[in-house]
């Protein structure tokens, strides 16, 4: 099988095979965590309630109609209820069922969720530069730690851009949405990879239209350093890794 073939393959629904398969939910093996455990030292950041205050352009039509792949950004901060809005928005949970799954803003392969976001935050009022995790659970922000030259360390992540060279370094958030891929597999066995990437594109989705809401510009990004943007977050690898990006920042006039 020649190379476009095999991953053509992986495109196409594999549910009959599947369905000869005894999964680790059935076969009673402990359901993984939704979320990352943190240490109780750690600093956490509590983020502002959701409000529709913040959004500017509530036409959702507009939003849709506008949304662009936005590479050149201004110098303005997000504010802190910008970057809250946001957050929610890719990841929010919004409900519990009686299953005790999580019920998000974004839709998800039988509400496995496996994902965690990280952020390269630059420029957020009242947030140092650093690294950032979002903890959906509580909404809130986990500071993991500070970066020298943190936007080197992005433009050496995003390597070579084929359209605005560096201009992810120029954003005031990064995100990184990483995947622990046995939240999915526990359930879907062999078709949890197909799911886990159509689910990242309901999140970036989001991030576009959530950030042309409050007039800011997003820009996805799938040309990254994958070795170096898991050492930088400490991130395994094999069990966890970065699966994409999105920066986002105040639209230059």
């Amino acid at each position: 099988m020649g190379r476009y073939e095999q991953q053509r393959s992986f495109l196409k629904s594999n549910f009959l095979e599947f369905k000869q398969i005894r999964t680790d939910k059935i076969k009673g093996l402990p359901k993984p965590p939704i979320v990352k455990p943190y240490a109780s030292s750690s600093t956490v950041i509590d983020l502002p309630e959701v409000s529709q205050k913040v959004v500017k352009r509530e036409n959702i039509y507009d939003c849709i109609k506008d949304r662009r792949s936005t590479r050149f950004y201004s110098e303005d901060c997000l504010s802190l209820e910008e970057l809250s809005y946001l957050l929610w928005a890719t990841q929010g949970i919004t409900a519990t069922n009686k299953a005790g799954l999580t019920l998000r803003t974004v839709p998800c392969s039988g509400a496995t969720h496996t994902f965690e976001t990280y952020l390269f935050i630059m420029r957020v009022e009242g947030i140092p530069q650093g690294i950032y995790r979002y903890l959906p659970v509580e909404h809130k922000l986990l500071f993991m730690f500070e970066l020298d030259e943190l936007d080197n360390k992005i433009d050496a992540i995003t390597l070579d851009q084929p359209f605005v060279p560096n201009f992810a370094k120029r954003a005031a958030v990064v995100f990184a949405w990483s995947s622990i891929p046995y939240r999915s597999e526990w359930k879907y066995d062999i078709s949890a990879h197909k799911k886990i990437l159509i689910d990242i594109g309901h999140v970036s989705q989001n991030l576009y239209l959530a950030s042309e809401s409050i007039d800011a510009g997003a820009c996805a990004i799938g040309i990254y350093d994958q070795k170096l943007i898991d050492e930088v977050l400490g991130l395994d690898g094999d069990e966890e890794f970065v699966l994409f990006l999105g920066a986002v920042g105040k639209k230059r006039k």
